[in-house]
Parts: C-alpha cells; structure tokens; sequence
C-alpha cells in the first residue's frame, strides 16, 4: 500500500503526517477529534495550561475511552458467545431428539 503526506492541523501546528493511501479521512477526523478534545479540556479547566500538558491530558481521556471500548467490547463479545453457546446446545438436544423419535 503506497503512502503520501497528508497535513493536518493539531492544537494550531501544522504537520505533515505519512499516511496510507486511502486512510486520509480517517487521519483528518483523528486530528479533529482530537482538536475536540483539546478545545473541551481547554474549556473544562480553571488553570491555564501549555500545549504540552494539554496534548497529555488529551492523549490521557482518548486512552481511557479506547481502554473502556475495549473492555465493553469483551463484555459484549463473551454475552454473544454465551448466546451462540447455547444456541448450540439448543440445537443438539433438538437434533438428538429427533434421532431417538427416528
């Protein structure tokens, strides 16, 4: 997969970032979520901060949300297993059934 240089603009700065053709819109709605987040924070607290602790603070709430998708995403995954477990077991009695009534 061939690459090129994208720029995007995070916190102001303009970088120019090597992206995989075809994953442009998904770097530029990374960048502007990010600017979201950034704006919130900026929004959300008294004390001024730099740049840097507000790239930290950013990358610390976006780290925390994956860690809780991902475990929200296990959760979910080990209920549909559950499911599919017993869908199975289901299935096997009613065939075994059918066998003996055969």
């Amino acid at each position: 997969m061939s690459q090129h240089n994208v720029t995007i603009e995070v916190a102001g700065r303009r970088l120019k970032i090597a992206c995989p053709q075809g994953q442009e819109s998904a770097l530029l709605q990374a960048a502007n979520e990010l600017n979201s987040r950034l704006e919130t924070d900026k929004s959300n607290v008294k004390v001024i901060k730099t740049a840097e602790q507000a790239m930290l603070m950013a990358s610390l709430n976006l780290a925390n949300d994956y860690l809780e998708q991902q475990q929200a995403f296990k959760a979910e995954k080990q209920q549909l297993e559950s499911k599919i477990d017993l869908l199975q077991q289901t299935i096997e009695q009613a065939v075994h059934r059918q066998e003996k009534q055969a």
